[in-house]
């Protein structure tokens, strides 16, 4: 299946026939939801497993048991890294989530559909009230518990993956460029999302790693400005940049957006257009597909409800977090998208109609791998963590099958173009 992965996303960044553009696209979204829809078998399988005699063994597999790695040189100085296994899938395996979604962004903001005010327009629109709305959302509820404040960001992201898992079910009834705005949409929510967490969950700042983290700041910028196409020297780059970022109290996946950022999109050579970010994002992309986001899902989705109620659903953490899944995403990119288009600011997207574009607003709901992330950096609580994923799951599910509902409904063939 890796192989099919780069050779579909190859064609989709050749030159070539349109219509051979057209069909590599929508291999390339076929794809992506293909990541989605094990993401979707990982986290149910975790529900099952935490409701299960097998509970503790999944708690005590993921939070028990401590994974180290560390030197201790001859003139005292320790180096030393000491982390569950949940720790490290969530601060070191999703860096590499991270250094994906950076190559996305920067792809799609230098050649893409965020490469020109025009096409970046509705989108940066419909995700910035996408974002506002369901943080104001749960502001709301939560007014009365500042502690609880401090989750305010975990329904503002989208779940791609997840999304075009979704819109996969639906086949070719759904516009191409449909799809494409979806994914511009959740690409500028994770690019608000990295800033939300570097700007408000990093926190104990230690000031000499993050004065070393200048270091390989240095290498990545002189790499970058002197066009090497060999990725090598990145990643090596990139690895020492996490360390630096993850001893500094920024989050450590920040060093894989950063990374990405300084990897060029093209290097010209006597021979050849090297593209090294366009390659990388292609070898990784099985990867965070099918092995890292899986993992992620499932160990991280697993919810025990023993002991829960109706009423927990009913908590302002756990509501907040659902209601600013399901009605804040849906009302904030849809108003955006209605506004953009009505004012003139924005074409509507081609072959779409409204029902359509409310289904696609109601996708944006599915919040899951960004919104328990950030649950994570927000709250250490066992229990408060098990209300953030109650709601991300209601939030989610509540919105994916509505918007199947409505684009089934709505949605038509389409003819090839």
């Amino acid at each position: 299946m890796a192989s099919n992965i780069t050779k579909s996303l190859s064609n989709l960044f050749s030159v070539g026939n349109p219509r051979k553009i057209v069909d590599a696209t929508l291999e390339f979204f076929r794809l992506e939801a293909a990541g989605g829809i094990i993401l979707v078998i990982a986290s149910a399988l975790a529900l099952i497993v935490a409701n299960s005699p097998y509970y503790g063994l999944y708690d005590h597999f993921f939070n028990g048991i401590n994974f180290r790695i560390g030197f201790s040189d001859i003139s005292g100085f320790d180096f030393e890294l000491k982390k569950s296994l949940l720790l490290w899938i969530n601060d070191g395996l999703m860096a590499i989530f991270f250094l994906l979604v950076g190559l996305e962004i920067k792809r799609e903001m230098v050649t893409g559909s965020l490469a020109t005010p025009a096409k970046a327009a509705l989108p940066f629109l419909a995700a910035i009230a996408g974002t506002i709305l369901p943080a104001g959302i749960y502001i709301y509820l939560n007014l009365h518990n500042p502690d609880a404040i401090r989750g305010w960001a975990i329904p503002c992201a989208t779940d791609i993956a997840f999304a075009l898992g979704v819109l996969s079910l639906l086949g070719s009834r759904i516009p191409v460029s449909i799809k494409v705005l979806l994914t511009a949409i959740a690409i500028l929510d994770d690019l608000g999302a990295i800033l939300i967490i570097a700007l408000f969950y990093s926190e104990d700042i230690q000031s000499a790693a993050l004065a070393f983290s200048i270091l390989p700041l240095t290498g990545l910028f002189l790499l970058n400005r002197f066009h090497v196409a060999r990725r090598a020297p990145y990643i090596v780059l990139g690895v020492i940049l996490w360390l630096a970022v993850l001893k500094s109290g920024v989050h450590a996946t920040m060093a894989g957006v950063i990374t990405a950022f300084f990897i060029p999109l093209s290097v010209p050579n006597k021979e050849e257009r090297r593209h090294p970010a366009q390659r990388l994002e292609h070898d990784l992309h099985p990867w965070v597909a099918f092995l890292v986001l899986p993992l992620f899902g499932f160990a991280n989705a697993g919810v025990p409800f023993d002991g829960m109620g109706w009423n927990t659903l009913m908590d302002p953490l756990t509501l907040g977090i659902a209601l600013g899944l399901f009605l804040g995403k849906q009302f904030g990119v849809f108003g955006a998208i209605w506004l953009a288009v009505k004012a003139g600011l924005s074409p509507m997207p081609e072959g779409a109609s409204w029902a359509q574009l409310y289904g696609l607003s109601l996708l944006c709901g599915i919040g899951f791998t960004m919104s328990l992330f950030i649950g994570g950096l927000a709250f250490t609580s066992t229990y408060m963590q098990a209300e953030i994923r109650i709601g991300v799951l209601a939030g989610s599910v509540v919105s994916a099958i509505l918007a199947y509902i409505l684009l089934a409904v709505c949605g038509k063939k389409q003819n090839p173009a």
